[in-house]
Formats: C-alpha cells, sequence, structure tokens
C-alpha cells in the first residue's frame, strides 16, 4: 500500500483549554518501529485525560508540540518486522497517547481485533472504559451475581461501562447520574434504581433500595462527596473500587471507619496491568470480545464530530454535558 508522506495531525502547542491549546498542522507520517503496527485512524474517543494533557495537568506531560488523543480504532497499513499476530487490513482498536492523526504507529501489544458487531464509533470507546471497569469489578472487587453494585457517574463512558458489566455479571446496579435526562439513560442501560444526584441523598437512597444492606461493590471514578457517601452506604465486607476523581477531591481514606465498619477500599490504575500483568489483559480482552459477541456489550455514543472539530469534541467532553462517548471521526 503506498502511503502519503505527511499527515494531519492535531497537536497541542501551548497548555490551556483544548480549543486554545490545539492546532491542526501537517506533519510526516510515523513509521512502525519493529514491534509497532501504523494504523490508518479511523475513528479516536475523546477521554478526559486528553483534556488535562491539553492543560498540563496529566500526569504524563509530552514535551510542547505533541499530539493528544489516547484511544483509537484503525485500519493496519503496516507491521513491524517483529509482528506477527496482525496483517494489513485487519481492524484493530487500542490506547496510546498521540492518535488524534490521520495515521499512528502504536505498540502492536497495545491493540487487539475489534469485534465484528461493534461500528468504529461503538469500538473506538472500549479499550479504556471496558478494561477500566473490567478489571475495577472482577479483579479488584470479585463482583458477584447478585450483589448490589452502586456506580458513580452511571451516565459517563466508563460508569456506563461499569453497568453494563455488571449487568452481564448478574448484579443489581444501582447507578448515580447527575440530571433527570442521564437517569433514563442508566436505566436504558440496565440500572435497577437510578439516584440523581443533588436531588437524592446518596446514602439514604442505597439503604432503603437495598433494604439497608448497603453496596457490596462500589465503582468511583468520581471521588469527593462522592466517595464519602459511598463510606455511609458500604455493606459489611463491601469492597470500594477508587478508579479516578473527576469530582475535582481525590478520595480521603478514612481508616478508623474502614476498620469499624469492616469494609476494603482498593485502587485501580488499570494503565499499569500491560507492563505488569499482561497475561490478564488478554484475560479481558478476551471476555470483552466475547460479551460483544453476544450482543451484551452496548457502548453508548453521545455523538460523533468530523475530525476539523476536534476541540469542539474535547470542550464539550470537559463541560460534563455529554452521555456515554464523544467519537471523532478521522477517516471512513
Amino acid at each position: 500500500m503506498s502511503l502519503p508522506e505527511t499527515m494531519r495531525a492535531w497537536r497541542v502547542t501551548q497548555l490551556g483549554e483544548p480549543v486554545d491549546a490545539l492546532s491542526l498542522e501537517s506533519i510526516a507520517i510515523p513509521v512502525a518501529g519493529p514491534s509497532e503496527v501504523l494504523l490508518r485512524v479511523r475513528a479516536v474517543a475523546a477521554n478526559f485525560p486528553d483534556v488535562l494533557l491539553c492543560r498540563g495537568e496529566y500526569q504524563v506531560k509530552p514535551e510542547l508540540p505533541f499530539v493528544p488523543g489516547v484511544e483509537l480504532v484503525g485500519e493496519v497499513v503496516a507491521v513491524g518486522a517483529e509482528v506477527d499476530q496482525f496483517a494489513i487490513g485487519d481492524r484493530v482498536m487500542g490506547s496510546k497517547i498521540g492518535v488524534l492523526a490521520e495515521y499512528a504507529a502504536v505498540p502492536a501489544s497495545d491493540v487487539w481485533a475489534v469485534p465484528a458487531s461493534l461500528t468504529d464509533a461503538e469500538a473506538s470507546g472500549v479499550t479504556i472504559a471496558y478494561q477500566t471497569a473490567w478489571f475495577g469489578l472482577h479483579r479488584r472487587a470479585s463482583l458477584q451475581s447478585g450483589e448490589w453494585l452502586l456506580v458513580h457517574a452511571a451516565a459517563g463512558g466508563v460508569g456506563l461501562a461499569a453497568v453494563h458489566l455488571g449487568v452481564a455479571a448478574g448484579a443489581r446496579v444501582i447507578g448515580v447520574v447527575g440530571s433527570q435526562e442521564k437517569a433514563a439513560v442508566a436505566r436504558d442501560a440496565g440500572c435497577e434504581v437510578v439516584i440523581v444526584r443533588g436531588e437524592d441523598d446518596i446514602a439514604s437512597a442505597v439503604k432503603a433500595a437495598t433494604a439497608r444492606h448497603g453496596a457490596d461493590v462500589v465503582f468511583d471514578p468520581v471521588g469527593g462527596a462522592a466517595f464519602d457517601a459511598s463510606t455511609k452506604c458500604i455493606a459489611f465486607e463491601g469492597r470500594i473500587v477508587v478508579v479516578g476523581f473527576a469530582g475535582g477531591s481525590i478520595q480521603q481514606l478514612p481508616a478508623g471507619h474502614v476498620l469499624v465498619k469492616n469494609y476494603s477500599v482498593v485502587g485501580l490504575h488499570w494503565g499499569l496491568y500491560p507492563s505488569v500483568r499482561p497475561d490478564l489483559v488478554d484475560e479481558a480482552r478476551a471476555a470483552l470480545t466475547r460479551l460483544a459477541d453476544d450482543g451484551e456489550l452496548h457502548p453508548v455514543v453521545d455523538h460523533v464530530v468530523p475530525f476539523d472539530e476536534a476541540p469542539a469534541a474535547l470542550t464539550s467532553l470537559a463541560a460534563g454535558a455529554t452521555v456515554g462517548r464523544v467519537v471523532i471521526a478521522v477517516a471512513t
């Protein structure tokens, strides 16, 4: 396949909000290294880490100028000399900083085949959200069928993934959302009970729904007041999974309360697994592929924008008004 020498790419040229930080430029197409695949990017899922990268607030701080974008679906157009698991033409999805461009070179270990049942837009947001949810629920919390699962931000990208996987595992899911509009989305995703933040007292609502049993597992990507409420309605031997702190306040662990109420607080940094336990990543990918093939994986796409409008996609994501994924269409 003959490839052009240059491509369009969005680059962060100065730190700030996406609309100010991003510049659409023409740069050289990357070359696949020995263990990499070169992808023609088809779709990129907007993620909050992209916003943090633009602001210079992410834990990884690339040197300016750099290409953001952390999650994609693409078509393999070249393979490195050491790559034998993919061929030109394969449709794959994966994660790496630097994919908000027309082409991207990605380690072969960081991509996997897209289930045929998923569109590019649906698949573009599977790698991070669904693997995060899978590791949080199954590896860190050992969620069991019949248990009560409380999911904060249940209409967001990773929250919806946790709801879908909780339902698939046979859990009884309680979702916390920020509006009545998002409540409808959470119910459609399979939440048995939906709590609207600001309208309902979370702890009281959970206790009422569970006949005072409480939540066996809490999936918390929000932190702050959401975490505090979770500690008030966690069940005996319950597990709170700390996934992030999108609410702006990092969870503060009340060790004395953990001891007295006999529950666990566990952390989840999904990004460590590919380097520390790649075998578990393979297990997660196989499980998610089976769920997709069985029709039990239902990624929700809020809206799709063309490549030229990528800054607007990140702006809408940062505003917190979206449901599920915002997707940037790069090629078809």
